[in-house]
């Protein structure tokens, strides 16, 4: 078994690693096989980075021959043991299941099991859409990033060449391993800023400026709609630009607009406990029945979920969960909610705030 050491020297991070786990106890880990099923490849190569003395360091352990690889795993679970959090590109699926099986098929007692994971594809694939990617590869994100590397294999073409290596014993071959590897590794570190999408979703942004804007649209009919400023904690390293749900997102850097459509119209306000009113079809509404009984009962009838409402004109923002209340609907089946944009409201930041989030979250699962 061979072990190298690379010292990344005077390589920066440009993603706020450390508000995800201290630098120190993060370990980043990817691995290259001959196969994908355990029971039926072998391992070969096992790469983690690390932070050490203030530099990104990467070590990798080489198997010269298949009978290495329970060597392998000593090493590594030995050296792993130092670390609390592993991050990983798509480790969930694949490296950190088989080194597990690989672990137990030599019967060795090495499982993740107290390790936190972090799992990079994952936290990115949810928005493959939203950013426009035709997949969420590495290679792929690390292109949306306009991140280079030098290495133009993949992990499938690799195989056949560790074959050839374990004949040979050609160093060439054994660097061009090891140039993939380490490649790999890099290349995490280098596309953590793709992190900065997920945070827009998943954490608060602020709304710095909240107004309304006037327009015509392309009929000449007038318009009404909310211009939101935002400022966001983890800078967007490519810009980015959505429209859904008739919302429109651009952002860029640690600032971004959003705009929703304002509606000026009649709603209805569906009272839940509908057993309790009466539907009058004349007025079209509902009453409690305290009130209601008074009323001749040719005029009412025994109200249903569907028509205990209250008609009420006035201007509104969209909705898709219950953020604010009481919200309002167009009809009871619709899966767009409205609130009322009140005085109150109109004054109220922090609210703004969280209804830009909600808005973002919504935005995000469109396909």
């Amino acid at each position: 078994m061979k072990t190298e050491e690379i010292i990344l020297n005077n390589f920066v991070l440009k993603y706020p690693l450390e508000r995800l786990a201290p630098l120190n106890e993060i370990l980043f880990i990817d691995i290259e096989t001959t196969g994908f099923t355990a029971a039926s490849s072998n391992l070969y190569l096992i790469g983690c980075a690390y932070f050490k003395e203030g530099n990104w360091q990467i070590r990798q352990w080489f198997a010269q021959s298949p009978e290495e690889e329970a060597e392998l795993i000593k090493s590594f679970f030995s050296f792993v043991a130092d670390y609390t959090y592993l991050l990983h590109f798509n480790g969930n699926n694949f490296d950190l299941p088989y080194l597990t099986q690989k672990a137990k098929a030599y019967e060795l007692p090495y499982s993740f099991e107290r390790f936190e994971g972090i799992d990079i594809y994952r936290r990115v694939s949810a928005y493959k859409s939203f950013l426009k990617l035709p997949n969420c590869k590495q290679k792929t994100i690390e292109y949306f990033l306009g991140i280079n590397r030098e290495d133009t294999y993949s992990g499938g073409d690799l195989i056949s060449v560790y074959q050839d290596y374990t004949n040979s014993q050609d160093y060439n071959l054994y660097r061009t391993l090891l140039q993939h590897n380490s490649d790999d590794i890099k290349g995490m570190l280098e596309i953590l800023p793709i992190l900065s999408y997920y945070d827009l979703f998943n954490f608060p942004v602020t709304a710095k400026k909240v107004q309304a804007n006037y327009y015509n649209d392309i009929h000449g009919i007038p318009r009404k709609e909310l211009l939101m400023k935002l400022t966001f904690d983890s800078p967007l390293p490519m810009p980015v630009s959505c429209m859904a749900k008739g919302c429109h997102f651009k952002g860029e850097g640690t600032e971004g607009t959003l705009i929703i459509p304002i509606y000026e119209e009649e709603l209805k306000y569906f009272y839940a406990n509908f057993k309790d009113y009466y539907y009058l079809p004349t007025e079209d509404q509902a009453l409690h029945k305290t009130i209601a009984s008074y009323v001749d009962k040719e005029y009412r009838e025994k109200a249903t979920a569907s028509n205990c409402y209250t008609r009420k004109f006035g201007t509104y923002l969209p909705q898709w969960d219950a953020l604010v209340n009481p919200f309002f609907k167009r009809d009871y089946k619709s899966n767009e909610m409205f609130f009322e944009l009140t005085d109150d409201i109109k004054r109220n930041r922090e609210l703004f705030s969280e209804y830009a989030s909600h808005i973002l979250s919504v935005m995000a699962v469109q396909p």
